[in-house]
C-alpha cells in the first residue's frame, strides 16, 4: 500500500515538472524568436522611425546673410526637428576662416573667398544663396535723402564733415563702420567708394548694432544691407538719383550689391548638403528670401566676378 502511494506522489511531481517545463519553453521562444505569423515565419515588430534629418550643423560668418539663414534654419527644423543648427555672425572673414578650419560646417559671405587674404578658396565649394543690395543709411534727422557717389566718398573718407555742406542740418557728420573683416565693408568700400578707405570712426561688428546707433546718434553715417531696412528708423540713401529698390540691384542700376555665399570646404555632405538644397528650393527662395529682403540669383539681370566686373546675363 505504501508503495502504491510512493508511485502515485512519484508520478505526480513528474508530471508537474513537465508542465513547468512546457511553459517555461514556451515564454523562451516568445521572448527570443518573437510571435510568428500564420506561415510559420517571424513577425516583424513594429519599427519607430526618426523624422526628418538629425545631427548637429554649425553655421557662421556674414551679418548681412544671418536672418535669411536663421529664418531658413527655424524653417528647416520644423521638418527636422532632430536636426540642431547654429548660425552666428561675425562677419564674411570670419565665416570664410572658420570653414577654411573646419570649424563649422558652413561659412556665410558677401564677398568670394578669392577677395580674402589668406583664405583657400580652391578648397572652398561655393553657393550663390541669394543677392543683397547695401544702401548708405543716415539717423533720420540729418536732412539728407539722396547723395552722389562722389560726394558719398568724400563724406567717408573725411573731406565732407558737416551735412550742411550737402544742404542737410547743421550736424556734424559721425561715420559708423564695420571691421576689416567684415564682408558688408568690404562690398560697401569697393562699389560705393571705389575702392577709398573710410576715415576712422565708430567700428562696430554687428549690422544690428550699426543700425542702432545710426538710429540713436545725431549726423551719424554708416551702410546697411536692405534686409535691414524694414523701417523708419534710419533713412537710406539714393545714390546719383538711383533708388536703393530690388528692381534696380536687379538691372543693374543700383550698384552697391553682393552675392550671398554659403561656402563649404569641400562638396558638402550630410545634413550640410541637405540643408544648402533646402535654401535653394521655391519655399525659401520665393518665400523666406523675399520676406527677409533678399533677392533670388536667378532673377538677376546682371552677374559678378571675383574682379568685380559686372555684365549683363544672356
Amino acid at each position: 500500500m505504501k508503495k502504491t502511494r510512493l508511485l502515485v506522489l512519484m508520478a505526480i511531481m513528474i508530471l508537474s515538472l513537465g508542465l513547468l517545463a512546457a511553459c517555461g519553453g514556451k515564454d523562451n521562444n516568445s521572448s527570443s524568436s518573437g510571435d510568428k505569423g500564420e506561415d510559420g515565419g517571424k513577425k516583424e515588430e513594429p519599427k519607430t522611425e526618426e523624422k526628418g534629418e538629425a545631427g548637429s550643423l554649425n553655421i557662421s560668418g556674414s551679418s548681412a546673410m544671418q536672418p535669411l539663414v536663421a529664418s531658413a534654419a527655424e524653417e528647416f527644423k520644423k521638418k527636422n526637428p532632430n536636426a540642431d543648427i547654429q548660425v552666428t555672425a561675425g562677419g564674411s572673414g570670419q565665416g570664410l576662416s572658420d570653414v577654411s578650419k573646419g570649424t563649422v560646417n558652413i561659412g556665410n559671405s558677401d564677398v568670394f573667398a578669392e577677395e580674402k587674404e589668406g583664405i583657400p578658396a580652391e578648397e572652398l565649394e561655393d553657393h550663390k544663396i541669394a543677392v543683397v543690395g547695401m544702401a548708405p543709411v543716415v539717423n533720420p534727422e540729418t536732412g539728407v535723402k539722396e547723395i552722389s557717389k562722389a560726394d558719398l566718398i568724400k563724406v567717408f573718407t573725411g573731406e565732407i564733415k558737416n551735412w550742411k555742406e550737402l544742404k542737410g542740418k547743421d550736424q556734424k557728420i559721425v561715420l559708423v563702420n564695420r571691421p576689416d573683416s567684415s564682408g558688408t565693408r568690404a562690398t560697401f568700400v569697393k562699389y560705393a567708394l571705389d575702392g577709398k578707405t573710410p576715415a576712422e570712426g565708430v567700428t562696430e561688428d554687428s549690422s544690428n548694432t550699426v543700425k542702432k546707433i545710426i538710429s540713436e546718434t545725431e549726423g551719424a553715417i554708416g551702410y546697411l544691407a536692405f534686409s535691414y531696412l524694414s523701417d523708419d528708423t534710419v533713412t537710406a540713401l539714393s545714390v546719383d538719383g538711383v533708388e536703393p529698390k530690388e528692381e534696380n540691384v536687379i538691372n543693374g542700376e543700383f550698384p552697391i550689391w553682393a552675392y550671398q555665399h554659403s561656402y563649404t570646404k569641400g562638396k558638402p555632405e550630410g545634413l550640410a548638403k541637405e540643408f544648402i538644397d533646402f535654401m535653394m528650393t521655391e519655399e525659401i527662395q520665393e518665400g523666406v528670401l523675399k520676406k527677409e529682403g533678399y533677392i533670388p540669383a536667378s532673377k538677376m539681370k546682371v552677374e559678378r566676378d571675383a574682379e568685380g566686373k559686372q555684365k549683363d546675363i544672356k
